[in-house]
């Protein structure tokens, strides 16, 4: 059974993966919009896997005796400068969201719950992915600058990713 503080902490987080889902969500027809099929299609299934991470939260929460909540989320921006601009915005949101996991893995452990302790050691490394990615395709992107052979090749090379991560994902 799950506490009281540790349930409404799980859905707080349960709310931020749902919002993260919608950011990427806006990013991917923001990118549609600009001609940028690959970057789209990449946030396409960033989206569906922040919607995974969602589920396997409010599974746990129902399994251990608590009650999932879903609330209303806060609208995403859906306008971007530059695609530059809009993955500075992806990362420091990862940012975010592994400093909140690390927030619940703080909580779990001060309540001695280590059964939640052990659920979340996936979401946290789930986010040292999330964040070395999103600072790599910044690489990128700095390595790019303004060649727009460079950005054809970069918006191919994302399109490729989202195929190899839409196959690999685990929907557990």
């Amino acid at each position: 059974m799950l506490k009281k503080n540790i349930e409404q902490a799980l859905n707080a987080q349960v709310r931020t993966e749902a919002e993260s889902s919608q950011i990427y969500l806006s990013m991917a027809c923001w990118a549609e919009n600009h001609g940028l099929e690959g970057v789209a299609r990449f946030m396409y299934a960033q989206s569906d896997e922040e919607r995974m991470h969602m589920l396997k939260l409010v599974r746990y929460i129902n399994e251990r005796g608590g009650w999932a909540q879903v609330t209303e989320l806060k609208a995403p921006k859906t306008s971007f400068g530059t695609f530059k601009e809009m993955f500075e915005e992806l990362y420091q949101h990862e940012v975010f969201v592994s400093e909140s996991i690390n927030d619940l893995v703080h909580i779990a452990l001060s309540e001695k719950d280590y059964s939640t302790h052990n659920f979340l050691q996936w979401y946290v490394a789930e986010q040292i992915e999330e964040e070395a990615q999103a600072k790599t395709i910044l690489d990128k992107i700095s390595l790019i600058g303004d060649d727009k052979g460079g950005l054809y090749l970069f918006d191919r090379d994302l399109m490729q990713m989202s195929i190899t991560s839409s196959i690999s994902m685990d929907p557990k």
